[in-house]
């Protein structure tokens, strides 16, 4: 009896691959902080602080949107409520950042200003653990984990799917954006946490704190794209490829695609949580318009423009879509809504692989013609 071979992997990255994402490794950690700390203001490569807070809150949109193409670029799953996730650890990093003010607060009291205004005598038993790094780091995870596998478990038994999934996800992040805005749940109300001071008991408001962000939040969003690579080329991934384009011949083949579904989703939600806490402490607010809806379908939009199914074409279409907002809502902010409304019509008519889709169809075609013999007879 002959003996089958299976195909040897293939790599992770490929050479070329590998040389780019060194390059942007040295990029985050290596020449941003030469540019910004090093050059001086009037020096034409100085990294301005503004282009550094700037660019580490685009990527960690671009984190989300790197989540949102694990479920829905995958595994076909769209969810219109992942800001409620980033809004989540975004809110467990600012309690910590809200108890590190101590006293320094406008009524010099060890609680927060917002509680002190409400006439609260202690701390709420959610609380407890907030002046823990350590505590706070394991809730940046638990919090979105456990609410995205409780809501997962049960939508995914029930085999909710298709549109009635994205609307039940959106109108949970709407019910919890209520529930946040209301001052007796004890997270700040419609104002939510800011005005923070130190974090790890370090001042936050310095260049070199903003860098020690800037290249964590880089790093972050690299090592989550390494993950998401390694999971996307193994088996696992391709079960998941699998629920999205056929997922009744999967289970025909002996597949139960509810604990694929649910782990992909938790990790979703987990990955929005860090991204949520690395962006409090570098934009120094949280409050619960991050949970809008809203902001949930931005979410999508950036994943549909840069790319579905390619990794980082959702982080490409995080930096082109925000970094045209950032120039649109100085220039023009009337047309900012508009912008958006036609960015994504024309993508959905005229782009539906995304940016990357197309850039490689481009290439395909330009290598096509460039081959040897194309039309000239032979």
């Amino acid at each position: 009896m002959g003996s089958s071979v299976l195909p040897a992997p293939e790599p992770l990255l490929s050479p070329k691959g590998w040389g780019m994402y060194f390059a942007c490794i040295a990029l985050v950690a290596g020449l941003a902080p030469i540019l910004n700390l090093v050059l001086p203001n009037g020096h034409p490569m100085h990294m301005s602080d503004f282009a550094v807070s700037l660019l580490g809150k685009i990527m960690c949109y671009a984190i989300c949107a790197l989540a949102m193409d694990l479920i829905w670029g995958y595994c076909g799953i769209l969810s219109l409520g992942h800001g409620l996730f980033f809004a989540l650890g975004g809110y467990a990093m600012g309690m910590y950042l809200m108890r590190q003010i101590g006293r320094d607060g406008n009524y010099k009291s060890l609680l927060p200003d917002f509680m002190v205004f409400l006439d609260w005598k202690e701390l709420p038993w959610h609380w407890a653990l907030s002046d823990s790094f350590g505590a706070t780091l394991a809730l940046v995870v638990l919090a979105p984990g456990l609410l995205a596998f409780v809501f997962g478990f049960f939508a995914f038994r029930s085999r909710i799917k298709g549109v009635y999934f994205s609307i039940i996800t959106q109108a949970m992040t709407f019910a919890f954006m209520l529930l946040f805005f209301r001052n007796e749940t004890g997270f700040g109300g419609n104002n939510g946490f800011t005005d923070f001071k130190r974090i790890l008991d370090m001042p936050l408001a310095t260049a070199h704190m903003r860098m020690v962000l800037f290249v964590l939040t880089g790093l972050t969003l690299l090592g989550f794209y390494l993950l998401a690579r390694w999971l996307m080329r193994s088996k696992y991934g391709r079960v998941l490829q699998a629920l999205r384009d056929a997922e009744s011949r999967l289970m025909f083949c002996g597949y139960s695609p509810m604990p694929y579904k649910l782990s992909i989703w938790v990790l979703s939600a987990v990955m929005c949580g860090v991204a949520g806490a690395l962006y409090v402490p570098q934009v120094g607010i949280i409050n619960p318009s991050e949970m809008s809806p809203a902001n949930s379908i931005e979410i999508a939009i950036w994943a549909a423009v840069g790319g579905r199914g390619t990794l980082v074409g959702p982080i490409v279409g995080a930096f082109l879509v925000n970094g045209a907002k950032s120039w649109l809502t100085v220039t023009a902010p009337e047309f900012w809504l508009y912008f958006l409304g036609g960015l994504f019509i024309v993508v959905t008519l005229y782009l539906p692989q995304g940016v990357v889709g197309w850039l490689r169809q481009m290439g395909s075609r330009w290598g096509q013609n460039a081959a040897p013999g194309k039309g000239d007879g032979s």
